[in-house]
């Protein structure tokens, strides 16, 4: 038995994107928190809001600053997550079907899986490394005022860094995303096989293992992923001034560099906002994701040949 052969490209870009925009709306506030307790140090810094935890974060920013300071960059993000998200379902199907012709298998496997989670990863990751750095810059309480919105930032960071700076941060997300892509879509494929398979034409059931697949393979994914995530931030917030090598450079030296400094907890800065997120946003981006490309085979679509 093969598996199903997918739709073409335009369908799993308008799937994606409308999956990914969906979880974001759902998910941004915590997204914002993860970055502000990411972003701080060990050592509370005079003037500024030091964060003790998730609930802490959330209160300060609602009461130092207003909750619309929640959706604070989020523009960032929703130009991001048609591209994004696209390119994480369409990559990881493409690939698949590749790697699949390359091995002479006609079914997917485990192994397989995570192969192909980690090469879409990759894929995903040269498409949003601009958007990340903005939105990382604009959720930055220390930073954000110096920028008037995510035009003024694109236009100052290129001005002021030259237009690389906009790739500050490609190895570090390039390796976040491979380990998320991974561990999201090798548990998908493990979970629903250990699932009960959906009874014909039972939507519910179809959706219930798509939600606990997706949250359980956006769990993995985010204790695998992290560690990387922390040094992103650090990385793509940190300004590049002419003649001065930055502190945060390359992923794995600035790993050694903060388990030094901060101790190996400091890794995972930002995990329970970011679990919180992308455990049930992963099971929010499967099931729209399915869901809207049950419904563009129900609209005549075809697969590819």
């Amino acid at each position: 038995m093969t598996d199903p052969k997918p739709l073409g490209f335009q369908y799993q870009f308008a799937a994606g994107a409308i999956a990914g925009v969906s979880e974001i709306l759902i998910m941004y506030p915590l997204d914002v928190v993860k970055t502000r307790v990411q972003l701080q140090g060990r050592v509370p810094v005079p003037g500024q809001d030091h964060y003790t935890s998730m609930v802490d974060c959330f209160s300060k920013i609602i009461r130092n600053e207003g909750a619309s300071r929640l959706y604070r960059g989020i523009g960032a993000p929703i130009m991001m997550e048609a591209p994004k998200r696209a390119t994480k379902f369409a990559a990881n199907d493409s690939w698949g079907i590749f790697y699949r012709n390359l091995f002479g298998i006609q079914k997917q496997n485990q192994p397989l899986a995570i192969l192909t989670g980690a090469t879409a990863g990759a894929t995903e990751s040269l498409v949003v490394v601009p958007f990340e750095l903005i939105k990382i810059r604009l959720q930055d309480k220390a930073q954000a005022g110096k920028y008037n919105g995510i035009v003024d930032c694109f236009t100052k960071t290129v001005k002021a860094e030259g237009p690389l700076a906009l790739y500050n941060g490609l190895e570090s997300t390039a390796w976040r995303h491979i380990l998320w892509n991974a561990g999201y879509f090798g548990c998908i494929f493990q979970v629903k096989a250990q699932l009960p398979t959906p009874e014909p034409g039972n939507k519910s059931q179809g959706i219930r293992n798509d939600l606990i697949s997706g949250t359980v393979g956006g769990t993995v994914g985010t204790i695998l992923n992290t560690p990387m995530d922390v040094v992103k931030s650090r990385i793509q917030n940190t300004p590049r001034v002419p003649g001065q090598v930055p502190k945060y450079n390359w992923a794995w030296p600035s790993l050694g560099i903060m388990m030094k400094e901060e101790g190996f907890s400091a890794l995972y800065k930002g995990f329970l906002p970011k679990v919180l997120r992308l455990g049930p946003g992963g099971g929010v981006l499967l099931v729209v994701y399915t869901g809207v490309m049950d419904w563009f085979k129900k609209m005549g679509a075809q697969p590819v040949v």
